[in-house]
């Protein structure tokens, strides 16, 4: 179950085809069905970085079966995605990866570790 969390201090010209996007890149790089994917899409929310309010990103990928052997892979993904769909320079985005335990996410009425 794959969970990309966005948050950023701009505003985005099509929010929802951004999350279609959003979505298949992060299916695509986890090798997931899209239909697990959930996007949380935040603009224009307060944020500052490097001491400046210019346009800044803040990604969270959370995954049952994140591969922490590919995250430089995942971030070079997900940074020139985000900087080629939002305008927003590379070295003005962080991303916090998150590999959960199958028995800490609920799903359906259950947890993944039945």
């Amino acid at each position: 179950m794959p969970y990309l969390k966005i948050q950023t201090n701009i505003k985005s010209k099509d929010k929802e085809k951004l999350m279609e996007k959003a979505s298949a890149r992060i299916a695509k790089i986890l090798n997931k069905e899209q239909s697990y994917v959930m996007i949380h899409f935040e603009e224009s929310s307060d944020m500052f970085f490097a001491q400046s309010p210019e346009p800044c990103l803040y990604l969270e990928l959370k995954s049952l079966s994140l591969d922490e052997t590919k995250t430089e892979e995942y971030s070079k993904s997900l940074c020139s995605f985000f900087s080629d769909e939002l305008n927003i320079s590379p070295n003005r985005i962080y991303i916090e990866f998150a590999h959960g335990e199958r028995h800490m996410w609920g799903w359906n009425k259950k947890t993944f570790a039945q």
